[in-house]
C-alpha cells in the first residue's frame, strides 16, 4: 500500500468506508497515524473494526479540534452534511485519499501522475492512457474513480522504459477534496451539467473542474477538450502556458476504422486527449498506433457483446445522463435504445440530435413513462418497463445490422443495485436469446 510518514502520529478522522474509505483507513494506521473511522452500514464499521490501532466510533459525536484531516468519501454531500461544518468550526481540514495520495508523493519512487477530469468520458480515456502506456512497457495502475483504491495499491517502482505513471480518474467531489495534487499531465474532457444538487450552480460545478489545473506546476502539461463553452474558458485562462497547453477540437475527423472498441465521435475526442496525454509522456507514434488497435474498451460502456441473428448488442450501461447517452447514440446507424432507469430529470435534449440513428426506443424503469413521453411523436416508442423484456422484443424488431443499445440516460437504482448489476443483466438477457 502506499503510506507516508508524515501520518505518523497525527490524528485523522474517516467518514465512508467503502473500498476507498477502507484503503484510506489501512494506509493510515500503517503509517503510524491515530485513526478514528465510521460509516453509517454495520458491515463497513465491522471490517474497520478488524484493523490494528483503529477506533470506530460516530464522527459526529467527536470534536475533532486538532485533528490533521477529516477524510471523507467523495459520496458525502459537503454541501449539506453536518460533519462539513463541524470539521471547517473546528479549523480542521477536509479531504479524501487523492490529496493523502499527494502527500505521499515525495516518499514514493521516481513516478508521474495523470489526472482525467470532464463530465463525460473520464473512464475510457483514463483506461485508454494506461493502455497505451502498459504497451509503451511502461509501470503503469488507475486509480480515482476507477480501479482500484489508489492508497491500496503497491507503489509502482521505475523499470528501464522508465518512471511509473499513476493514471488518475477523478471527479468533481474528488477534486473537492483535493489540494495538492500537482498532475504532470492533466486532461480536461468536457464540462456539462450534471451532479447540480452538490454545487451552487453550473459555474460553481465548472470551477469544481478548473481546479484540477490551479493545482498543477505552470510547466506541467494541460489538455483540455474545448467543445463546451466553459471548457474553453479554462483553456483561454491558462494561454500563458504555451507550447504547455493542448487543446482538443471537436469535429476532427480521424480514422477509426481500425479501433473497434473507441467508435463515434465522442471516442475520437477521447482517443485524441489519450493521444496528447501519452505523447506528453514520451510515447512515440507508432506504439500508440498499435494500443489504440489492441484497446478492448470497458465493461459496460459501449460494450460489444456479440451478435445474435446478425443484430449486435452493445453495453452502455455506465451511460447514467443524457449527454453520455447521446454520443453511443450517433455511433450505429441503426438503433435499437432501450432507455429509461432513475431518471435525473424530464428531458432526453442532449440526445434529440442523434433521434434520426434510432429504428426505436424502449423504455423501461421508473423513467420509462416520462421519458416515453419525451419521446413520443420522434421515434417509435415501445414502453417495455424491465430491461429483459425490452431485449426480448428488441431482439425481435431488429433486423440484420441493426444495433440493440442498452444506453439508459439514467441511474439503475431503481431495479439494480448498480450500473454494473443492470449491465450484466443486459448481457444475461442477450445471451438468454441464443
Amino acid at each position: 500500500m502506499i503510506v507516508s510518514t508524515a501520518w505518523a502520529g497525527k490524528r485523522y478522522a474517516v467518514l465512508g468506508l467503502a473500498r476507498s474509505g477502507l484503503a484510506t483507513v489501512r494506509a493510515l494506521a500503517a503509517a503510524g497515524a491515530f485513526v478514528v473511522a465510521w460509516d453509517q452500514d454495520a458491515a463497513a464499521r465491522a471490517k474497520a473494526e478488524e484493523i490494528d490501532g483503529v477506533i470506530v466510533h460516530d464522527i459526529a459525536a467527536l470534536d475533532l479540534t486538532g485533528a490533521a484531516g477529516l477524510v471523507v468519501s467523495p459520496g458525502v454531500p459537503l454541501n449539506t452534511h453536518p460533519i462539513a461544518a463541524q470539521a471547517r468550526a473546528a479549523g480542521v481540514p477536509i479531504i479524501g485519499d487523492i490529496e493523502l495520495f499527494a502527500e505521499a508523493r515525495a516518499e514514493l519512487p521516481a513516478h508521474k501522475v495523470v489526472g482525467i477530469t470532464g463530465t463525460n468520458g473520464k473512464s475510457t480515456t483514463t483506461a485508454l492512457v494506461a493502455h497505451i502506456l502498459d504497451v509503451a512497457g511502461l509501470p503503469v495502475t488507475m486509480g480515482g474513480n476507477i480501479g482500484l483504491p489508489i492508497l491500496g495499491q503497491t507503489p509502482l517502482a521505475p523499470n528501464d522504459r522508465g518512471a511509473g505513471v499513476y493514471v488518475l480518474e477523478l471527479s468533481s467531489y474528488q477534486i473537492d477534496l483535493t489540494t495538492s495534487l500537482d498532475c504532470d499531465v492533466a486532461v480536461l474532457l468536457n464540462i456539462t451539467p450534471d451532479h447540480l444538487d452538490r454545487y451552487a450552480d453550473f459555474d460553481a460545478y465548472a470551477a469544481s473542474k478548473a481546479r484540477l489545473f490551479g493545482m498543477q506546476s505552470p510547466d506541467h502539461e494541460a489538455v483540455i477538450g474545448i467543445g463546451d463553452a466553459p471548457s474553453a474558458q479554462i483553456a483561454r485562462s491558462l494561454s500563458p502556458r504555451g507550447e504547455h497547453l493542448t487543446k482538443i477540437a471537436p469535429g476532427v475527423c480521424m480514422d477509426q476504422s481500425r479501433w473497434p472498441s473507441l467508435q463515434g465521435p465522442h471516442n475520437a475526442q477521447n482517443a485524441l486527449a489519450a493521444i496528447a496525454a501519452a505523447q506528453a509522456l514520451g510515447v512515440d507514434e507508432a506504439t500508440i498506433d498499435r494500443a489504440l488497435e489492441s484497446f478492448r474498451g470497458l465493461p459496460h460502456r459501449m460494450e460489444r457483446l456479440g451478435e445474435v441473428n446478425g443484430v449486435s448488442f452493445v453495453n452502455d450501461s455506465k451511460a447514467t445522463n443524457p449527454e453520455s447517452a447521446a454520443p453511443a447514440l450517433a455511433a450505429f446507424n441503426r438503433v435499437h435504445w432501450i432507455v429509461g432507469g432513475k431518471g435525473k430529470g424530464a428531458d432526453l435534449d442532449a440526445c434529440l440530435p442523434h433521434l434520426g440513428h434510432v429504428v426505436r426506443a424502449y423504455t423501461i424503469g421508473a423513467s420509462g413513462p416520462v421519458f416515453a413521453r419525451a419521446l413520443d411523436g420522434k421515434v417509435p416508442v415501445e414502453q417495455a418497463e424491465t430491461l429483459e423484456q425490452a431485449v426480448v422484443s428488441a431482439a425481435r424488431q431488429a433486423q440484420p445490422g441493426d444495433t440493440v443499445l442498452l444506453s439508459p440516460a439514467a441511474a439503475s437504482f431503481d431495479q439494480f443495485r448498480d450500473y454494473e448489476h443492470r449491465g450484466q443483466a443486459f448481457r444475461e438477457a442477450v445471451e438468454g436469446l441464443s
